[in-house]
């Protein structure tokens, strides 16, 4: 899938219609399942579409859209960790996945991941503001409020600092998350099996 940059003139509702349609993810994005999956390489693994995991993933796919992070698996882990970088308020689900993310990505894409930081560190997240305000903004004013394409200086040394305490705190989260992932993982090949005999 080619990654898709979004105009700066394009309202956030427009844009986000058009990368769920590129994604397809559906017309509501997913918002209203009742289970969605995780691809534990090609094996989806269904986990439970939580209230937590909706509250974020509106604000979440925002993101994507204003930081041209893409969908596959090193674009989610680069997210994951711009997301960290930028903070994520008080919704605990981003906190979850996005530790789990920064900890996959820095063993498969340390260098993407750890400059994805850097920028989350030098921008400001959209947790937390009002989110039908937001889909009337154009994707321009919120990429220059956001400060997502601001000039990349060194790391600090409290860069490096919070980088580390995520790291543990992404080894933890990404532990027990791998060890769920293995539970659930037979579940996971009888719902493959099912789409491909309903296919």
């Amino acid at each position: 899938m080619a990654l898709v940059h979004y105009d700066d003139g394009l309202t956030m509702r427009e844009a986000r219609a058009i990368y769920f349609e590129v994604n397809r993810f559906g017309a509501d994005g997913g918002y209203g399942d009742a289970w969605v999956d995780f691809k534990l390489g090609p094996l989806p693994v269904p986990f439970p579409n939580t209230q937590g995991r909706v509250r974020a993933v509106r604000y979440h796919d925002l993101h994507h859209v204003l930081t041209g992070y893409d969908t596959n698996t090193i674009g989610e882990f680069e997210i994951s960790a711009w997301e960290l970088g930028a903070g994520c308020k008080d919704f605990v689900a981003a906190w979850q996945l996005n530790l789990g993310g920064l900890f996959a990505g820095l063993l498969s894409a340390p260098r993407r991941t750890v400059r994805a930081f850097l920028r989350g560190r030098r921008s400001e997240s959209l947790y937390g503001r009002p989110f039908e305000e937001l889909l009337g903004r154009t994707v321009g004013d919120l990429r220059r409020e956001m400060r997502v394409d601001a000039p990349f200086p060194s790391p600090t040394a409290l860069d490096v600092l919070w980088l580390a305490l995520a790291s543990l705190a992404g080894l933890v989260v990404g532990a027990v998350g791998f060890a769920l992932a293995l539970v659930v993982a037979p579940i996971g090949l009888v719902n493959l099996a099912l789409r491909r005999r309903l296919a």
